[in-house]
């Protein structure tokens, strides 16, 4: 069976939950087939035909894919789903924009933010905030899933030579313009992918005290920096370092929640990390229920002391 990946990239490179879905697109099928829609994405589709387990890569190429408009990707996908029998991308904004246009046009049933795949018509997701796990089967001739990045291991960047193919961009719908992007620039690692991160919420006090507090131990583990969304709702920091059911999910291999309670909503968006610590002063808070290590005590003394110590 031919299993076709929507790539997630800048033109330029692979983003790193491409690799999370073409490890689940290798549980479906066994030729998995990678499509890179873009404009002088050469580097990208490279990037695609070196990650091991992808027999092919398809690239599309025009002005108007540049920049990932879903109504001229969905069309892409289009021209060519009908050769799959899945077609999967990660559950990022992007794929979360984009398969549900492709699954109506091809008036299928979307199954989305797989996190199993139990056989190539059978799949897991959770439900609930994750508090259950549904068991989805599809007699769709075509299955279009969208996978969550944190079920799957990521495949192997290199090892692979899939051959890259050129095939006909289709025409500009017209139905949307790209006017600009506003990027938040950090040397951190990205969120998403990253092995650390320091989180903080409403517990913080203050946007300036999130960054006094939790930047110098997010620099000494060379960490991420995330939060929660009451975080983010006090306007402490921006919209895209919220983590939790509304915001990105991560599994990273130290979470460290500092002025967290715990809400239902960002436990579904961390409690599959490796290791969880919590700092709170409350200590009848509901993070300490997931948490590995809990510590009960004013973060604005707790934390400083960590940092000195490491």
């Amino acid at each position: 069976m031919s299993v076709l990946v929507i790539a997630e990239h800048d033109n330029a490179s692979l983003k790193s939950a491409t690799l999370n879905a073409i490890t689940a697109a290798a549980q479906c099928g066994s030729d998995v087939h990678v499509l890179v829609a873009g404009n002088n994405a050469g580097a990208a589709a490279q990037a695609a035909a070196q990650v091991a387990g992808v027999a092919k890569v398809l690239t599309a190429e025009a002005p108007h894919l540049a920049d990932g408009l879903a109504e001229n990707l969905a069309e892409q996908i289009l021209a060519i789903a009908k050769n799959y029998t899945h077609v999967l991308a990660p559950a990022t904004a992007s794929g979360k924009n984009v398969l549900p246009r492709v699954a109506a046009k091809l008036d299928v049933s979307q199954i989305s933010d797989i996190s199993k795949v139990d056989s190539p018509d059978t799949f897991e997701r959770p439900i609930y905030a994750g508090n259950a796990i549904a068991t989805v089967q599809s007699a769709d001739a075509i299955k279009v899933i969208t996978v969550r990045t944190t079920g799957f291991e990521a495949a192997a960047a290199t090892g692979g030579s899939a051959a890259v193919e050129s095939i006909a961009a289709v025409g500009d719908s017209g139905k949307s313009k790209f006017i600009s992007r506003e990027l938040s620039k950090s040397d951190r690692p990205e969120l998403g992918a990253a092995k650390i991160i320091v989180s903080g919420g409403r517990g913080v006090g203050s946007g300036e005290n999130y960054h006094k507090v939790l930047e110098p131990l997010a620099d000494k583990l060379g960490a991420a920096m995330g939060a929660s969304r009451a975080a983010v709702d006090a306007g402490f920091v921006p919209n895209d370092y919220q983590v939790g059911q509304t915001g990105k999910i991560v599994a990273p291999t130290l979470y460290i929640a500092v002025g967290i309670s715990g809400a239902i909503q960002h436990l579904a968006g961390m409690k599959d990390s490796k290791v969880i610590v919590a700092i709170n002063k409350d200590a009848e808070a509901p993070i300490f229920q997931v948490a590995d290590y809990g510590l009960v005590g004013d973060l604005n003394e707790v934390v400083p002391q960590l940092v000195a110590a490491l």
